[in-house]
């Protein structure tokens, strides 16, 4: 029985360890693409074509053309775009302060890649079209907010001093598509393969960087999140914190009682909190604002779960712990202060 024990341990840590290994993989991957995205667009000048868009973004925050091509790519993927601001960051383009400016008006492109990747098809025919839309549409105003907050923030704190200019200024310009030298003259194929392989090499060493520490860091994650109920019962504490803690919120907002199973729900997992509060909304336990209102209280309590699973591994592992705690820090406290005015609007009669 004690070998049988002993071997169910191990292959759990097993299926553990692979799973933090698919999940490092899988953000290798896109960080790859992001941060060689943003050494071709520096090496053949893709950011003038994509300038036309970006600069209504990026213009108004001062920050440079460049900056918008990892906000728009974050659509694509959010990591890819996060890479690509981590390459802007690490080569001098962007200091701190500007890179928290941009990371927070990454914020609403990176709530677009969801709408089709997760609350179109599974969150929306869950709640309904009433209750879901007007969840997504809420939570679409709140992440709006939080770009627009990084916009003026950036028209407000930052000048020339946040941007090196000249760290872009290296690589040279376009001409009608074609790379072009100092001189003007147009650039062989010779030259531009080299210049593919100098961000491949570039990228290469971003990642030999990055995910060391990345992987690291979910392992540490992985094994507190398996062991949580062992390490809470050694510390004298227990789930009920979350139930607690969910209890406290909704009393405080005049929700129904049934918010408090929801919420606990909720954050843990979205789609287990949607599923649990559909029924309630059909049988009229719930209208479609209160409704929202408690999935919102959800999304609240669950940024303490998504933090220390997901956000300080992701975060920890592109910037460092320093910087990387400035980020979720920021957007922390944008995303909790502006969900806290969609309930007054939702809650306040």
């Amino acid at each position: 029985m004690a070998l049988s024990a002993q071997l169910r341990r191990v292959s759990s840590l097993v299926a553990l360890l692979s799973d933090v290994l698919v999940r490092v993989l899988r953000i290798a991957v896109f960080l790859s693409i992001g941060v060689f995205l943003a050494n071709l667009a520096v090496a053949f000048g893709l950011v003038e074509k994509i300038a036309v868009v970006s600069q209504y973004l990026t213009g108004p925050a001062n920050l440079p053309d460049e900056v918008g091509t990892a906000i728009l790519t974050t659509t694509a993927s959010p990591t890819a775009g996060y890479g690509m601001l981590a390459d802007f960051r690490d080569s001098g383009v962007l200091d701190d302060r500007a890179t928290l400016v941009a990371v927070t008006i990454n914020t609403f492109f990176g709530f677009a890649q969801h709408i089709v990747t997760f609350y179109a098809p599974i969150l929306i025919p869950i709640l309904g079209a009433r209750v879901g839309v007007l969840y997504v549409t809420t939570r679409g105003l709140v992440a709006l907010a939080i770009t627009l907050t990084g916009i003026a923030a950036g028209a407000v704190l930052l000048d020339g001093s946040n941007v090196d200019h000249a760290a872009m200024a290296e690589g040279p310009t376009t001409d009608g598509g074609a790379a072009v030298d100092d001189t003007g003259a147009a650039v062989d194929d010779g030259a531009n393969r080299d210049r593919v392989r100098e961000a491949l090499g570039e990228t290469g060493e971003k990642l030999g960087d990055v995910l060391p520490r990345l992987a690291a860091i979910y392992v540490v994650v992985a094994l507190l999140v398996a062991y949580s109920e062992e390490i809470l019962a050694l510390a004298g504490g227990s789930g009920q914190a979350l139930s607690v803690t969910a209890d406290g919120l909704t009393g405080l907002l005049g929700l129904p009682g049934a918010a408090v199973p929801v919420v606990a729900a909720f954050a843990l997992d979205t789609t287990s909190g949607a599923v649990v509060i559909a029924p309630l909304v059909e049988n009229g336990t719930f209208t479609a604002r209160t409704a929202v209102a408690t999935m919102l209280v959800g999304g609240i309590v669950s940024f303490a779960v998504s933090t220390f699973k997901r956000s300080i591994p992701f975060q920890y592992g592109i910037w460092g712990r320093d910087f990387g705690s400035k980020v979720i820090a920021v957007n922390t406290g944008l995303k909790i202060g502006w969900i806290a005015l969609a309930l007054v609007f939702l809650l306040v009669p």
